[in-house]
């Protein structure tokens, strides 16, 4: 087990195991991760457009605050090994549980998918949430059909968005008199801040915790630098997080970069913060070896939309979001 070890401590799983249609679905234990580990970065693999992402960075999610794996991610088993499993976030701030089914395409069309969303179900319950929401990507057909007959309804359409870096154009910033500077140790708190007061209120934000906060900047896709942020004087206006894919293999001239997050103070919005903060992460991704930054956008969020495309940035798939209300 190359990663185990990120797992700190034995897990014991919770719930027996249940048969289904020849398949056992179980909670998440030890000597499952390996094989979770290989469905994975297998099967997104072969996802068009699918890149190899990092053993390291899966096994870090399994660690994340607030998440029990043993509880909240149930694998599915054939003679063959794990073939499937359902993960559960919790995000109970916004009272909901994020719900990410993935199975391979030999095992999928025999009512696997549908057991593992009973159990994901089953554990929202158990968690207290009132909602339960999927992400799928709005061409992914099989998937919509699925989550129709099981009384989801679509509520949310995203956007995935592209950029060539070495194309990319930086207007000029109305706010000149900011100053730009690295993520320290000691800005946990008011990062966590900043970032609650920007996106409080956004459709599908679930308030951060500092403790959340330090454990994502310590992922192997992140590092104090990667996170630029912009005040005037003591104070932090605003901030452009970004973060770098640690793809195995990958070949030159392919690494991607990502603007995980980008927020102003809403008592300083419309005074040109957020150009300016983009352009010094875009400026620090392409200072990396980084050709390709992605990021992800409501489609109802026009501000955001208006300034992402006024720098380059253009659609390059779309997602939708499904909701179900938790029965109790």
């Amino acid at each position: 087990m190359p990663w185990a070890h990120l797992l700190q401590s034995p897990i014991e799983g919770i719930l027996s195991e249940v048969s289904t249609a020849g398949y056992r679905i179980c909670n998440f234990c030890p000597n499952v991760f390996d094989d979770y580990i290989q469905l994975n970065i297998g099967v997104r693999k072969q996802e068009p457009g699918g890149h190899c992402v990092s053993a390291r960075l899966l096994a870090e999610r399994l660690r994340r605050p607030n998440y029990q794996p043993d509880r909240d991610l149930f694998i599915a088993k054939a003679a063959a090994g794990v073939v499937g499993y359902m993960d559960v976030t919790p995000e109970l701030n916004l009272g909901r549980v994020v719900l990410d089914c993935l199975v391979h395409p030999q095992h999928r069309r025999k009512g696997l998918a549908t057991a593992l969303f009973h159990h994901g179900m089953h554990r929202a319950r158990e968690s207290g949430a009132r909602v339960a929401h999927v992400n799928i990507a709005e061409d992914n057909v099989a998937a919509k059909n699925l989550l129709t007959r099981l009384s989801f309804r679509r509520v949310r359409r995203f956007l995935e968005l592209k950029l060539s870096l070495p194309e990319a154009h930086y207007p000029d910033a109305e706010h000149t008199t900011l100053l730009c500077r690295h993520f320290q140790q000691g800005d946990e708190g008011r990062l966590t801040q900043l970032q609650n007061r920007s996106f409080s209120g956004t459709w599908g934000y679930n308030l951060n915790t500092v403790e959340e906060i330090e454990y994502l900047i310590n992922m192997s896709d992140c590092c104090p630098e990667s996170i630029i942020l912009a005040g005037d004087g003591d104070r932090i206006l605003g901030y452009c997080w970004t973060t770098i894919t640690p793809e195995e293999k990958a070949a030159p001239g392919t690494r991607r970069g990502r603007i995980y997050m980008l927020g102003v103070d809403p008592d300083f919005q419309g005074r040109g913060i957020g150009r300016h903060v983009l352009a010094a992460g875009l400026s620090y991704l392409k200072s990396r070896g980084v050709e390709t930054a992605e990021l992800t956008v409501d489609s109802q969020n026009r501000a955001a939309r208006a300034l992402y495309e006024l720098v380059g940035f253009r659609v390059s798939s779309t997602t939708l979001w499904y909701e179900k209300v938790v029965r109790c």
